[in-house]
Formats: C-alpha cells, structure tokens, sequence
C-alpha cells in the first residue's frame, strides 16, 4: 500500500524542537490520522516534523503525494494551526481592541471576500470544477455572509470558517489542522466533519488532525497517534484506541486547593455593586452591518450566565462592552458596577473588577514573557507587564498558577508553551486579582480534558464565593460549570 508519510528514528536537528525519544511515523494512503495527547506532550511538535518545518538529522521525511504531480511538500500538504491570528504570525501592529475600532481599519484594506478570492485564483486555475467546489464552501460555511466584513471584524469562529476555506480551495494531498473544531458553534462543527468526510471520498485528500479534546475525533478518523511525555506512541486503529482511552475524569481539583479557594480572604472594604451589568435598547452597527439590536440585558451580582449564540451572533462583541474595549459603549445606555457609562468613570476603574479571558486576549498576547509575568499583568489590567509586582504580588500569581497546575511553567517564556498551556497561563491571569465579574469567553479553548475539567472546577469552586458574578461563553455544553443558574442566547441579525 502506498506511503504517504514515513519518518524512521527522526531526531530533530535542533535540540530544542526534540522530542524525548526518536520518531517513527508512518501513513499510508486512506488513512486519516488523530495525533492526541495532554496538553505540552509534543503533539505540535510532531506536526511541524511531519510537514518538514524541523530538519531532521539523517534522515529526512519521506514523501509519496501520488497521483499529485506536484513534488514539493509546501505545494501537497496544508497545515492549518488555528492560532487566532487575524494578520499574519508577524503582525506587531495588532492590539487586543483592535477588532472594535474600525476607524483604524485602512480603506484599501481588502475584505474578507476579496481575499478569499484573491487565494481562490492564486491557487488553481479558474474552472468550472474549481468554481463549484468554491461555492460548495462557501455554502457550507455561509461565507457569503462574511465576504464584505474585513478580516479584524471576524469572530474567532468566523474567522477558522476563513482559514479553512483558504486550505481546502488549493486542493491540498494532505490537509493538517490543529483542533479545528474549536470556536465552531455545534451546527457547523457537524457540518465541517461531514464536509470533509465528502472531500476524503471524493478527492485525494488525507487528513491530520491533531487534538486536545478526544470528544472531537470525527468518524472519519481510521487510525489515532497519542503523544505522551514528548513521545510519539504506536499507531493504533481508531476503534482500539477509543476503546482503551482514559475517560474523561469527573472531578481533577482537590479538596485541600478547593478549600484554599473558598477561603481566600475578602478585602477589609469590600466592594458591592447590586447591577453589575444592565444594558438598555443597546445597538452596535459596523457600517450597514447591525451586530446588536435593541439588547436589554440586566445580570445582577452573584449571578452566573451562559451567553450562548452561533458563530457572528455578537457575543464577543458584547462582552467587549462590558470590558470597556469597545468605543461604541459611550454611544450606548449602560450601567456596570452601578454605575452609568460616561459619567466619570475611567476604562481601569471598570476593568479592576473584571477578570477576563478570550480569544482576542490569546491572539494580542504576543509577549515572550516569563509566564509568571503574563499572570502578573492580570494585576495590573495590562498587555505586558510595564510596572514590577512586589513581593506579595508574585506570592499571589505563584499560588494562582499552582491552582492551575503550572507552577511548574513559572520561568518558562509564553512563547514557548504549547497553546494550551498558554491559554492556562491566561485563565490564571483571570483570576488573580480575585475579581467581583468573570467574563470566560470560550476559555476551555485547546485544553485537554482533564485540564478542561480542572478549569471547571475551578470556574465552580471560586463562583461559590460571596458576591462573584460569571459571565461565560463556550460552544459546547458540556463545558458550562454546574453553577451557571441564568442563560442568554444571541440570534444573529
């Protein structure tokens, strides 16, 4: 049978890009591939050997892309890793509230339509076929709905739809993607399994996905590589492998941290505000685009709220509000923390009380800081930490990041980490100031599972405290903590 991939005893060049032991990694054509692990195993790590990114002493990758005519790598196989950029991996001029000022945005700025379409003819010829399958896509992902927004505007969700259709138009032999299904709203998530199921069947397509939720390996998945300890383990077909997988656990917080949570002291004078948040008749329009209509919305303190929606409903963008990252807020009746926007206020006297975490957070984050930095500037409301902590504060972020399982990582720089220990880094940095309002905008994001369940019960044992409010978006329903008590759903206009 045909081999599509095969490494035998790879061994980076660079040490730094090693893994513990040799590679030995084999696909043959038909196969479609899940490399698995907990998160910082290596399983990135292996990707970027697989599609040649890390030369290997001796003996490189071997290739066979047949029937592809094409002989170079780069032109055969599409790695796709999902790492919320909206510009490129260089991009220096993005800033976390970018995405919320359009009058930044250049008028010769492309949209996201006119660069899908520039990819489309930079890919392939311009055939009947070819313009089909674009159509196929964009069906599927209703692109036609995104095509005049411009890239910064996307939601995370959104914005893998764009990715995706960038890979799939150049009709790779081998498409790669890192944990694509997260930030896709149930629907499209099922919608994106069967699409691929199609293009495996009907083209000469091969598909890798690597994973940090086992829950997500889609049907079409045949064979699953697990990477444990930065080693790469024996290819098992998928129905062993599921059948002998650890199950997920039911609870990974100890009673001695939890008890530690719920006895944190409150401050001498502690603050109270009965509305945390109340919106009244709130619109938020981009152009000829209305994202919010009308929204009244009212969370009282010590509520916990599930804001559900599908992809470009407008969640983020009203969290971005209540953050006070959003300059259409001063346009806008709102009141936080009792207080009515506009009358006073500064942007750092609403974010002190706010701990927060997102998508758009992750993607500004570009500091190669050591993470016990980035945990620090959660103190300091900040993109980088520009003033150094005392003592007692970096006590604090020490104790935050042991809760989190990472003291560990306390040294090493964020660049450095894998993204699921960058985003756990992020969740610390959330709560180390022991704020009175949680927004958690998709915060289980890359996260194995039993990372996944120790963040919830983290979200559960802290919003059992006096006077916590949680504001909290995700996906997947399994992932809402137990005390979420309030929902609110956003329809897209």
């Amino acid at each position: 049978m045909q081999t599509t991939i095969k490494i035998e005893k790879g061994v980076a060049r660079m040490p730094k890009w090693r893994l513990s032991q040799p590679v030995d990694f084999e696909a043959l054509d038909g196969e479609h591939i899940a490399i698995v692990g907990p998160n910082g195993s290596g399983k990135s790590m292996l990707a970027d050997i697989l599609i040649g990114r890390h030369p290997l002493l001796m003996h490189d990758p071997e290739y066979d892309f047949r029937p592809s005519t094409r002989p170079l790598a780069a032109d055969n196989i599409r790695y796709i890793t999902f790492r919320d950029c909206y510009g490129g991996d260089n991009d220096a001029t993005y800033y976390l509230q970018q995405r919320w000022n359009q009058h930044d945005i250049d008028e010769s700025t492309p949209t996201a339509g006119e660069l899908l379409e520039q990819e489309f003819r930079l890919t392939g010829p311009d055939t009947p076929e070819r313009r089909q399958l674009q159509q196929h896509i964009y069906e599927l992902f209703g692109l036609d709905q995104l095509t005049d927004k411009y890239i910064i505007l996307l939601s995370s969700g959104e914005l893998r739809k764009y990715q995706l259709a960038k890979a799939l138009f150049a009709q790779p032999r081998i498409l790669i993607m890192d944990n694509p299904f997260i930030g896709l709203d149930a629907a499209t998530r099922t919608q994106l399994a069967r699409l691929l199921t199609t293009l495996s069947q009907e083209q000469a397509l091969q598909l890798i996905l690597v994973l940090a939720k086992t829950d997500d390996i889609p049907q079409f998945i045949t064979h699953v590589v697990s990477v444990e300890g930065m080693t790469v383990m024996p290819k098992l077909p998928c129905e062993e492998y599921l059948r002998i997988k650890p199950r997920r656990p039911r609870r990974v917080l100890d009673e001695n941290r939890e008890q530690a949570i719920l006895g944190l002291p409150y401050p001498l004078t502690p603050y109270h505000a009965h509305e945390v948040v109340r919106l009244r008749k709130v619109s938020i329009r981009y152009g000829a685009r209305t994202i919010l209509r009308d929204l009244d919305w009212t969370v009282l303190n010590g509520e916990r709220w599930a804001l559900r929606g599908c992809n470009g409903s407008g969640k983020s963008t009203l969290l971005s509000l209540i953050c006070a990252d959003n300059p259409q807020g001063y346009a806008c009746d709102i009141t936080l923390f009792d207080r009515q926007r506009g009358t006073g206020e500064t942007i750092w006297d609403i974010k002190t009380h706010i701990g927060y975490v997102s998508p758009e957070m992750h993607r500004a984050y570009k500091k190669d800081l050591p993470a016990i930095h980035i945990v620090a500037s959660g103190l300091k409301d900040s993109v980088g930490l520009y003033v150094r902590p005392d003592e007692t504060e970096y006590q604090q972020c020490r104790w935050w990041m042991d809760i989190f399982g990472i003291a560990h990582l306390a040294d090493r720089t964020f660049m450095t980490l894998s993204s699921g220990e960058q985003r756990l880094v992020l969740l610390a940095r959330a709560f180390v100031k022991d704020p009175e309002l949680l927004i958690l905008d998709e915060p289980l994001h890359g996260l194995d599972d039993r990372n996944r369940q120790l963040v919830k019960d983290i979200i559960e044992a802290f919003c059992r405290r006096r006077d916590k409010t949680l504001i909290m978006v995700t996906h997947y329903e399994d992932e809402l903590p137990p005390c979420i008590d309030h929902h609110l759903y956003l329809e897209r206009n």
